[in-house]
């Protein structure tokens, strides 16, 4: 298997439904907070682009479901580039409930990115960074 950028998480409460399973749409916003702290790690540099000019669209997700999770389970988010095109980009994501000497597949998905420029009020395509485009296929599948 080809290298992975990973993402850690503990299960919190308030992550949590009534039955006391992980509440469906966390899958998604631990996509999103896998991309956040990818970007943190390895392009802090176009932070500030991304918070005025620059902007990451998300056009998909998918998630597969394979197992619950719960409050307090240690859980470790792969992410893996499929797809590189000019402006947009497919990331894999692999999620696993970690114990002490193992990992399971609890669920897996997708989410599409397209790079945007902010002109006024519009969304013009724009290419990916160099630096950005270098650190994504690193973890090229």
């Amino acid at each position: 298997m080809y290298e992975a950028y990973e993402y850690r998480h503990i299960v919190g409460f308030e992550e949590t439904n009534l039955v006391g399973n992980v509440y469906y749409a966390n899958y998604v916003l631990w996509q999103g907070r896998c991309r956040e702290m990818f970007l943190r790690d390895h392009t802090p540099e176009l932070v500030h682009a991304l918070a005025n000019e620059l902007a990451l669209v998300t056009t998909s997700v998918s998630c597969e479901y394979h197992s619950e999770l719960f409050a307090f389970d240690d859980v470790v988010i792969e992410m893996r580039l499929k797809e590189l095109l000019q402006n947009r980009a497919l990331m894999s994501f692999r999620y696993f409930r970690q114990n002490a000497d193992s990992r399971t597949l609890v669920a897996q998905g997708e989410q599409g990115i397209a790079c945007m420029r902010r002109t006024g009020d519009q969304l013009q395509p724009e290419p990916f960074p160099a630096t950005l485009r270098a650190a994504l296929q690193r973890y090229y599948q």
